[in-house]
């Protein structure tokens, strides 16, 4: 166990970054840049942890297990999930300057995805049926997406975080694509952490090519804890192993006034969009399906309202590469269909 605070490389080796209870502890310091962290929390069975949210806006999402959330006079109870592959999970909204103690008593994983901030949001909670359920791209490139904290459909300052679920043999996050300059209404200026877990101890592969001279050139084998940072760069191919599924996390944050997500494609690779017309999203999709209405536990009074209607996903109503959104967990109009990398 490390708790060296210096920067870290760009591929970051699971256990290589722990440091107290966090087997992952990646803050802007760290990564060596402004905005973007991520921690991921091992909890025994019974155990708890105060987390002082300090500058940042915090999701606390359930990996395995589940737990609750005080904070801000208010007791969010997340049922989790079994594992990331085995569905959607709930989660919980921790704003800037609010202290949270999160408790498990069977124990498990929880990932704090953060992002330095200027505006303090109200502490919420996120119901797994309200999370946005999407298949992106077709034949091999077909992946799985649950927007959680995606722009557009919960409501942050400065926070953007998604889970891709690939299935073995596919290729995600591709056509490769960046987001590392300001360019308005074209591309957004945005960090970006990958945090990996693969089915059944199997492995992946990551790449990541400079888009400026010495920019993050990075070829990384990735196993489960495995973390590639992306200050910079054409991220993509993520290639999932036959035989073994691959999830990551997705974490991201920029300077920009606005939150939005805006990429530019790979010029040597963009034209794989124009063949998804003309194939099938993968049979396997989706690994699991969005979550019922009718699995969400009862919640304390102090929290949001009921349920809204539960996301989600049909094959046949997909178009290769565009999105399917429902309305998120915030109240906030999901955006329009879009082609992205993801």
């Amino acid at each position: 166990m490390t708790t060296n605070h210096e920067p870290y490389g760009r591929y970051v080796p699971a256990g290589s970054a722990a440091s107290g209870p966090y087997a992952l502890d990646i803050d802007p310091r760290r990564a060596g840049w402004s905005h973007s962290s991520l921690r991921v929390l091992e909890l025994p069975p019974g155990g708890t942890h105060e987390l002082a949210a300090g500058d940042s806006e915090w999701i606390v999402l359930p990996l395995t297990g589940g737990c609750t959330v005080g904070t801000e006079g208010k007791l969010f109870e997340l049922r989790g999930r079994e594992s990331v592959f085995s569905g959607v999970t709930d989660f919980a909204y921790v704003p800037r300057d609010a202290h949270a103690q999160i408790a498990s008593g069977a124990g498990g994983r929880f990932a704090l995805a953060g992002a330095k901030c200027e505006r303090r949001l109200p502490a919420r909670y996120g119901p797994a049926p309200e999370v946005p359920v999407e298949l992106r791209g077709a034949g091999g490139c077909s992946r799985q997406v649950n927007n959680f904290g995606a722009a557009g459909v919960f409501a942050c300052d400065r926070l953007i975080a998604v889970e891709v679920l690939t299935p073995g043999g596919n290729w995600s996050s591709y056509p490769p694509h960046k987001h590392d300059e300001h360019r308005p209404g074209v591309e957004s200026e945005l960090e970006e952490i990958y945090y990996f877990e693969i089915d059944g101890d199997g492995l992946g592969y990551h790449r990541v090519s400079p888009s400026r001279p010495g920019g993050t050139d990075v070829l990384a084998e990735v196993r489960t804890g495995d973390t590639v940072l992306i200050p910079d760069g054409w991220h993509g191919p993520s290639i999932a192993s036959p035989g073994r599924d691959m999830y990551y996390l997705n974490v991201m944050a920029g300077p920009g006034e606005s939150r939005e997500w805006l990429i530019s494609d790979h010029p040597d690779h963009g034209w794989i969009r124009d063949t998804w017309p003309g194939l099938a999203v993968d049979p396997r999709l989706p690994l699991y399906e969005a979550a019922s209405a009718g699995s969400e536990p009862e919640r304390p009074a102090a929290q949001p309202g009921g349920a809204a209607n539960p996301a989600a996903v049909s094959r046949a109503a997909v178009e290769p590469g565009a999105a399917v959104v429902t309305p998120g967990a915030a109240g906030a109009a999901a955006p329009a269909a879009e082609e992205d990398s993801r």
